[in-house]
């Protein structure tokens, strides 16, 4: 095989799409127009739960400039959503509930974006209004069903071991309840679509997504038309974190309705008030624990969870399974009983958010473990040490890890560059002189499953196809889509690595579902391993067809051929340009396209007991920070932050220090400050005046960030995901540091002012 040696893999690179980004060259689907488009607005229910008895467009279609009012009836297909349940109505039909304030009524079309939604605020809907249900309890308790027979919608459990036998016979048990809130995705460009009906496609889809495939689908199935008529092409996409994995199926569809039946592009631009009442956030999670130990080994954990799921099922299904396997942490557990449910509510429906139902749960064990260390007056740092998962542990789902175990490296590094004992006694020390400021100190450890795991073994596969053009230039499409993450730096990266090409002359497309096949989300830390492995296998095809011709050129044996920096070498210095060989092998009609694909081994994995490989490997990642209280204010900052990570190998390792880097300050601001408000069902914390996000101002102006290379033998090069494992960690240690601070136990996120002034006044001590 001609041989290759690694020269871009890990090196600084500069991001290949910064300068169309930050010149405003690139096309975002804000700026895509086309003749005769119609601008598009929704009318939403504006009650939370209740029995739609009319809807009078008159008024509305009076307006100069409207185009059309399209409602249920104007629907060709199939009038239903849902990626995994369909139990989401596209357009709700009079005489049926709407469950949330948000549900989706109709559609206006008009010839501009504003007239199109004063015309929405004309539409009146007249709603009989139904009790709703608004909390977790009420929906337990089963009096007002939203669907079918229970408000129960989903569930799934682990049973390993024997966890209550060893409670009975246990002398240190420890129980605690928590809460997490929602959280707003808070991407910087809205939802929207372009739906353009089409000479060679039905309808052509332009729009800001994560999943074209799953665009794809959802308006063949409400349009009444075979996918193949249904062509999608992402545009450049500002933000997603989860928020744009199967909402653009649903954005999609509404302008698909219109598009069919004006036959002229539609475009529908969600307003940041709209894209927050309606679409999808993080999980609200309540869950009780109970652990047991045996010294300072933890031998028993049980755990029951209930989940918001809001009045519709979406990513639910998923996003329990790994709410399921991280729930008992990072830690090795001969005992564990998990049940997790999720109960439907007349609330906006949460999804898919970064971490995917992990980042509730962890908070939740990482205060828990904590919690024990301080009544048990244990070194919170040397309690995980002890427990951590190690190469030839089980976890909680009896998964043997063999390889790629960087957990306990990540805790050893966070504690040297913290300083950590000393971190401590300073922070005490400090606490002794302050009267109205107190500072804490919060250390968490997480694990991440990458991919989809057991739970979605089907879309965990990737294709990619890599094409040489006669000048040398390469050209790769791949089924993941960049949504800032830093992917196409990525597949660059790879390609250039495998090729030995210049990194400038290779060009990673847009998605396009004309030209690559089906590839699964690009969600779950998944793109670097799988569309990352399917660019390395084309391209090293494509490597093996050139080397031949270099070799005929140059007489050089097959053995010595190796590709670096735009040159192929051979034996005693003979070399040609990457170029040369590549317009030589044109002239020998020498096929320069590849198709690659990759997926992982199959997880065997029991689904009625939670018992199995329930990922095909994790990350790691351990955190520390010191927090600071205003006891008067009951405002909390963060001031030092310390973080190792668990990458398997940087391929990046720029965009991998970017991704902790906005990790953490999403993280952050899940802990402190992004509190969704919410009055009868209705968001009223809809723009960025009332829900708040933590700016450059909240970052400490310390965050020391170190990297873990444990190389993940499936991955390329030995890479794993990074940009969901950023975020996790950073929840539970600031709530850890601020239950340090004030001498009260934090159980909720986020721990806003008026929530430490409530622990302040009414809260438990620590030491209880």
């Amino acid at each position: 095989m001609p041989e290759r040696h690694e020269k871009v893999v890990g090196k600084k690179i500069n991001r290949v799409d910064a300068r169309e980004k930050v010149s405003g060259r690139a096309k975002f689907a804000a700026d895509v127009s086309f003749d005769r488009q119609v601008n598009c607005a929704l009318v939403i229910a504006k009650k939370a739960h209740g029995v739609l008895k009319s809807i009078d467009a008159s008024s509305a279609k009076r307006i100069p400039g409207v185009e059309g009012v399209f409602t249920w009836r104007d629907v060709p297909g199939e009038n239903q959503l849902g990626d995994v349940i369909k139990d989401m109505p596209c357009l709700v039909k009079e005489g049926e509930r709407v469950r949330f304030y948000g549900d989706v009524v109709a559609v206006v079309a008009a010839s501009s974006k504003k007239i199109a939604e004063e015309a929405a605020e004309l539409v009146n809907v007249e709603i009989e209004e139904l009790k709703p249900v608004l909390t977790i309890e009420e929906a337990i308790k089963d009096e007002i069903v939203i669907h079918g027979k229970s408000n129960i919608g989903v569930s799934r459990r682990i049973r390993k071991g024997n966890a209550s036998k060893f409670f009975e016979n246990s002398e240190h048990i420890f129980e605690g309840e928590f809460y997490a809130h929602y959280q707003e995705q808070a991407y910087m460009e809205t939802q929207g679509v372009i739906v353009v009906p089409d000479i060679d496609y039905g309808f052509t889809v332009y729009g800001t997504m994560q999943c074209p495939y799953y665009v794809q689908g959802a308006v063949s199935n409400v349009l009444g038309i075979p996918m193949s008529r249904v062509r999608v092409i992402q545009t450049e996409t500002g933000g997603a974190f989860g928020g744009k994995e199967d909402i653009p199926s649903y954005v999609a569809s509404y302008a698909a309705i219109v598009a069919y039946n004006l036959r002229r592009p539609a475009k529908l631009i969600y307003s940041r008030e709209i894209d927050i009442q309606t679409t999808s956030k993080r999980h609200p999670i309540k869950s009780h624990y109970k652990v047991a130990l045996e010294g300072m080994k933890i031998k028993a954990m049980t755990i029951k969870a209930y989940m918001d799921m809001g009045a519709y099922a979406t990513l639910t299904p998923i996003v329990i399974f790994r709410t399921l396997v991280h729930a008992a942490g990072a830690y090795e557990i001969e005992n564990v009983d998990v049940d997790v449910y999720a109960v439907y509510t007349n609330k906006v429906p949460p999804g898919a958010f970064r971490g995917f139902g992990s980042p509730q749960v962890l908070f939740a064990v990482e205060s828990m473990l904590d919690d024990i260390a301080v009544q048990m007056g244990f070194d919170p740092m040397e309690f995980r040490e002890i427990n951590t998962l190690r190469p030839g542990s089980r976890t909680s789902t009896d998964h043997l890890l063999v390889n790629s175990v960087g957990a306990p490296e990540t805790l050893s590094r966070v504690k040297k560059a913290s300083k950590w004992k000393e971190l401590v006694k300073e922070t005490e020390e400090f606490n002794k002189s302050s009267e109205e400021v107190k500072r804490g100190v919060g250390l968490s450890h997480i694990f991440y499953g990458v991919s989809l795991g057991a739970g979605g073994q089907a879309l965990d596969k990737s294709g990619a196809h890599v094409l040489i053009d006669r000048d040398g230039s390469v050209e790769v499409r791949i089924g993941g889509t960049e949504m800032g993450q830093g992917a196409k730096t990525v597949i660059s990266i790879i390609a250039a690595e495998e090729l030995g090409q210049s990194i400038d002359k290779i060009v990673v497309h847009q998605p396009d579902t004309a030209f690559v096949p089906d590839s699964g989300p690009t969600v779950a830390s998944r793109t670097t391993i799988y569309s990352g492995n399917a660019v390395k296998n084309a391209c090293a095809s494509l490597r093996e067809k050139l080397a031949p011709v270099f070799c005929e050129l140059t007489g050089s044996p097959l053995s010595s051929v190796r590709f670096e920096e735009g040159f192929v070498y051979g034996e005693s210095g003979k070399k040609l340009s990457f170029d040369e060989v590549v317009e030589h092998a044109y002239k020998r009609n020498v096929k320069l396209f590849e198709t690659g694909w990759y997926e992982t081994p199959k997880l065997k994995f029991d689904m009625d007991n939670g018992i199995g490989e329930a990922y095909v490997t994790y990350s790691y990642a351990s955190q520390v920070v010191q927090v600071e209280v205003d006891l008067a204010t009951g405002y909390s900052k963060v001031i030092k932050a310390f973080t190792a990570h668990d990458v398997g190998r940087s391929v990046n390792p720029e965009g991998v220090i970017g991704q902790i880097q906005g990790g953490f300050a999403q993280g952050m601001g899940y802990a402190i400050f992004e509190d969704m408000k919410q009055k009868d069902g209705k968001i009223i914390s809809d723009n960025f005046n009332t829900y708040i996000i933590p700016t450059v101002h909240e970052l400490p102006e310390e965050l020391v960030i170190d990297v873990v290379e444990d190389p993940f033998p499936e991955g390329p090069y030995g890479a794993k995901g990074i940009g969901e494992p950023s975020l996790m960690p950073v929840p539970a240690a600031v709530a850890n540091a601020i239950s340090m601070a004030i001498g009260r136990r934090v159980r909720r996120i986020p721990v806003t002012p008026e929530y430490v002034l409530q622990l302040l006044e009414n809260g438990s001590s620590l030491q209880e």
